[in-house]
This record gives C-alpha cells, sequence and structure tokens, in this order.
C-alpha cells in the first residue's frame, strides 16, 4: 500500500478507515503540523514577540481623550470656546470698528448696514462692542480660574497629605470663607477699588473661590495617598515630594480639573454681575456686564442694546459649563 505523502491533500475516508495506533499517529501527526504553522508566543511578529506591535495599556487621560473625541457635547462646547479664543486674542478679524468711538446721533438706532446689532445710547455700534467685550469677560474668568485652581490645589493638597493641625487650620479657614456670600463681598471689597483694571476683580474672586477647591484636592489627596501603590512607593524610601508630585498628584488632579472648568463659566457670569452691579469693571473698560448695566434702562425703547451681550454672555457661561460636564463624565471611572 502506498503511502501518502504530505503534501497531498487529506482525503476523509482514508481518515475514518484508520483506526487504532494509526489513527492516533495520524491526528497527532496532523497537530503538530498545526503547532509549527503557528506562530510562537515568543517567535518575532507572534502575540508577545519583541518586533510585533504590543498593545500599551491606556491611561486614565488616554481613555478619556477618546470618549471626549466621541461626545458631541465637548465638540460643539470645544468649537464655541474655540471660536471665542481666536475674537478674544484678534477681534479686528471680525470687527474693524473701535468700540470706543461713537455718535450720539445714532443714540438707540436699530440694525443698520454695517452695523448689525444697532446703536446703543452712546451711539456706540453694539456689535463692534459685544466682540471686544469677550476679550476682557474671557480674560477675567480664565485669570481667575487659574489663581483659584493653582491656590486652591496647592493648599488642599499639601493638607491633605500632611494632616494633622495644618489640616484643621485650613478647614476652619475654608468654613469661614465658605460663611462669606460672594455679590455682597464683591459689592464691600471692591466698592472701595477705584483701579479701572481687571486685576482687582480677579484678586476677589481668587480670594473667595480657592476654598471650593481646596476642599475638592483635599478629598481627592486623602483618597489617593490610602492606594497601594502609594504605599509601596513609600515603602521603597519615595520622598514626601515625590509622593506627592510622581504618585499621588496626577492621580488627584481629576476632579480639581472638572470643577475648575465648570467655574470658569460661573466667574465669567460673576464678572458681568459685579460689573452690572457698578463695582466690577468700569468704563472705558469694554465689557458685557457694563453693556448689559447701560442698556437696562432703554430694555423697552431698545431692547438690541441688552439682547446681544447678554446672549454672548449666556452662550459663553453655557459652552464652559457643557465643557466642564463632558470632561466630568469622561473622568468619572464610575461612568465607565
Amino acid at each position: 500500500m502506498r503511502e501518502q505523502s504530505p503534501y497531498e491533500p487529506h482525503e476523509p475516508e482514508g481518515a475514518m478507515a484508520a483506526s487504532g495506533a494509526g489513527g492516533a499517529m495520524d491526528l497527532a501527526a496532523n497537530e503538530a503540523e498545526t503547532l509549527e504553522r503557528r506562530p510562537s508566543a515568543g517567535a518575532p511578529g507572534g502575540p508577545t514577540g519583541g518586533a510585533g506591535p504590543q498593545e500599551k495599556p491606556r491611561s486614565l487621560w488616554s481613555d478619556a481623550w477618546r470618549d471626549l473625541r466621541r461626545n458631541p457635547v465637548f465638540i460643539i462646547s470645544a468649537l464655541v470656546i474655540l471660536f471665542l479664543v481666536v475674537i478674544s486674542l484678534w477681534p479686528s478679524l471680525i470687527a474693524s470698528g473701535n468700540p470706543l468711538t461713537c455718535d450720539l446721533a445714532k443714540a438707540q438706532e436699530g440694525s443698520q448696514p454695517g452695523h448689525p446689532f444697532g446703536f446703543d445710547g452712546q451711539g456706540c455700534d453694539v456689535y463692534t462692542r459685544t466682540v471686544y467685550g469677550t476679550r476682557v469677560s474671557t480674560s477675567v474668568g480664565v485669570c481667575a480660574t487659574l489663581g483659584v485652581a493653582v491656590l486652591g490645589s496647592l493648599l488642599g493638597g499639601l493638607a491633605g497629605f500632611f494632616g494633622g493641625v495644618w489640616d484643621a487650620i485650613l478647614s476652619r479657614i475654608t468654613d469661614i470663607f465658605f460663611a462669606i456670600p460672594v455679590v455682597l463681598g464683591g459689592l464691600v471689597l471692591l466698592s472701595v477699588v477705584t483701579s479701572n483694571t481687571i486685576w482687582p476683580v480677579i484678586g476677589f474672586m481668587v480670594l473667595l473661590g480657592w476654598p471650593q477647591i481646596s476642599r475638592i484636592a483635599r478629598g481627592s489627596v486623602i483618597t489617593t495617598k490610602q492606594h497601594d501603590y502609594v504605599a509601596a512607593a513609600r515603602a521603597l524610601g519615595a520622598s514626601n515630594s515625590r509622593l506627592l508630585l510622581r504618585h499621588i498628584a496626577p492621580n488627584a488632579v481629576a476632579p480639581v480639573i472638572v470643577v475648575a472648568t465648570i467655574a470658569l463659566g460661573t466667574y465669567i457670569a460673576l464678572e458681568a454681575t459685579l460689573s452690572y452691579l457698578g463695582v466690577g469693571l468700569k468704563p472705558p473698560t469694554v465689557s458685557w456686564g457694563i453693556d448689559i448695566s447701560s442698556a437696562s434702562a432703554y430694555i423697552r425703547q431698545a431692547p438690541h442694546m441688552l439682547l446681544w451681550p447678554a446672549g454672548a454672555l449666556a452662550i459663553t457661561v453655557l459652552a464652559f459649563i457643557m465643557l466642564g460636564d463632558a470632561v466630568r463624565d469622561a473622568l468619572d471611572p464610575k461612568l465607565r
């Protein structure tokens, strides 16, 4: 009987006729050939080979960025904020006029060619003032948020890490600041300020805003420092500064980013509120709050004076709140 060549196709009838030791040997040979054709685990290009592509474990930030790119709320809010940043840096791209140039003969007039938003009570172009007001309002919100985030994270993180008497003192100080109404505090503190710059308003927001971030950072650091990898790093001799900068801070900063992003829109609205009450920014500074305050007396005769700066303020605050909500959903491990 002729032996079948290993290169000839396998015949099912022969396989069924095979029995005993011969069938077992044929089955073993087939399995051996199959294993030889498979890429070995250690061979180059195999599942764990050194030359083949290996899938790196994704971190929290990479997973969050992947989720954000698929979130339409994040995309829309990011595009709106990008547009606001562009016109804040280069307002002349879409507004060629001067926001301080006014013509009393056109006071309270409506839309005209070249002036789509009409004119305010002083005859200034509402469109130009709305565009240039983006720079001041956005600058106040961004600077106040950065100051609050840095100061609050620093104080809260150190108190949560070291604990003891410093933690107790910081907790009592934050309770005192939480008891101060924000608007009332602004009326008292900013009423004695005569500067026309934005820095007194930013300083006031940082002064009353850091306790919220501080409490968030403190709780996040306390939770993070109890993890096993922090205890392992401490057992290996890591210093306190290394523990804070390399192991705790990167894993505890997510809640701070979420709260700060949402608070940015709140600070923009707070600046407009203080300017409306007359204790925030003052003319000749161009701000949405100042324009809303000036237009409130003419809301019946010329509602367009109030509509456009108030609409720009509402869209900006809404964009930052939507961005904060999207970032929160992406960084929250409970939603995964």
